[in-house]
């Protein structure tokens, strides 16, 4: 075991992936088609998860899973996007 893993501050474990697939340390596919796909495996693996927590009632972490959920389900529906679409997103005021 890590010897600085006790020392790890509980707000980093709200940031972990719940799931391999759901890891966003993962470098992002280079084509839409794979981006849409990671997302799809991550949603699978995720939904697995969040069944598999509400089970063992695990509030806290059942919570987590939710928030990526929510957050995997907006990837997803961002990478479907058709690229014209993506591009026309408008941008946060003062950037460029």
């Amino acid at each position: 075991m890590n010897r600085h893993a006790a020392l790890t501050p509980r707000s980093d474990l709200r940031h972990a992936a719940l799931t391999s697939s759901s890891d966003l340390c993962r470098a992002i596919p280079s084509t839409t088609a794979l981006r849409v796909d990671q997302a799809h495996t991550a949603l699978a693996s995720l939904r697995e998860e969040e069944r598999r927590l509400e089970r063992l009632g695990l509030e806290e972490a059942l919570r987590r899973c939710r928030e990526q959920l929510r957050y995997w389900e907006f990837l997803s529906a961002l990478f479907a996007l058709p690229a014209a679409s993506r591009s026309r997103v408008p941008r946060a005021h003062g950037s460029r």
